[in-house]
């Protein structure tokens, strides 16, 4: 070979080796035989670091590291509070506790108080025992009305058989509108009549059933419409059992938009007009 070649292939191994420096990566692939001695003590000493790791975020810190007194988050610990059978048997005991001490004649489903004998402007008024009544099975009157417990019992009947269940699907009946209660007067305010019922505390008029959602039927417009005068007749028919007298549009001129209610009994029977 002469020496052109020679020169030749020299420097055609400098440039390849040169290339292969230039393409290899800083660090081998290939584990290094680890040094003994001095030198293997200075390695170790040196720090580790991985690459291409990046050190975690605070928000990642703080969610990865919990305190100790943090609560668990749980079916025992849930953020929605909820009523745990025994809380909820104590406020159902609570609650009857309040309805029973606030009833009266006896019957939890009578909500009212005592007012004890009342007297009329004359001798033929008036209550022994009497009680206000503000509520029968759960629906409120309008007004809190006087009456004996006889009544207060019959009109709580009345409500509960009848009322109700008759105006289920429109409703639920939320309250009676009373037109009437105690009052000392005579039948029909007529002068030289007898004292009406209600001067004895055994009547009670009501002139409408309102609904819970606002809507009020009343006797004087339902009762010749549908389907109001389908609902009334029926809680109509229904107060005659639990009472002794009920009056509807069709009895008279004064009964034409309410129903007159009372305990009085007759030797013939209830009488329903």
């Amino acid at each position: 070979m002469n020496r052109f070649g020679g020169c030749v292939w020299i420097c055609f191994a400098v440039l390849t080796a040169t290339m292969a420096n230039a393409a290899a990566p800083e660090t081998s692939l290939v584990p290094l035989t680890r040094p003994a001695g001095p030198a293997a003590a200075e390695i170790a000493t040196i720090p580790r670091i991985r690459p291409n790791l990046r050190p975690a975020s605070p928000q990642v810190t703080a969610v990865a590291v919990r305190p100790a007194e943090a609560p668990l988050l749980g079916p025992q610990n849930s953020i929605r509070p909820f009523l745990r059978p025994q809380e909820l048997e104590q406020q159902i005991l609570f609650k009857k506790r309040k309805l029973r001490k606030s009833s009266v004649c006896g019957n939890i489903a009578i909500q009212g108080k005592a007012v004890g004998r009342v007297k009329g402007k004359i001798k033929a008024c008036g209550i022994k025992d009497a009680v206000q009544v503000t509520s029968v099975s759960g629906v409120r009157l309008s007004r809190p009305s006087t009456m004996d417990c006889g009544t207060a019992k019959a009109l709580n009947s009345w409500v509960d058989k009848t009322v109700i269940p008759t105006f289920k699907r429109r409703g639920p009946v939320v309250e009676l509108q009373v037109a009437a209660h105690y009052a000392c007067r005579t039948r029909n305010n007529r002068k030289g009549a007898r004292i009406s019922e209600h001067g004895k505390g055994r009547a009670i008029d009501i002139s409408g059933f309102r609904m819970a959602d606002g809507e009020m039927v009343t006797v004087l417009d339902g009762w010749r419409k549908n389907p109001s005068q389908k609902q009334l007749i029926k809680v109509w028919r229904g107060a005659c059992g639990p009472f002794g007298t009920v009056l509807g549009p069709n009895s008279d001129r004064y009964h034409r938009d309410h129903f007159h209610l009372d305990t009085a009994r007759y030797r013939s029977g209830t009488y329903c007009r």
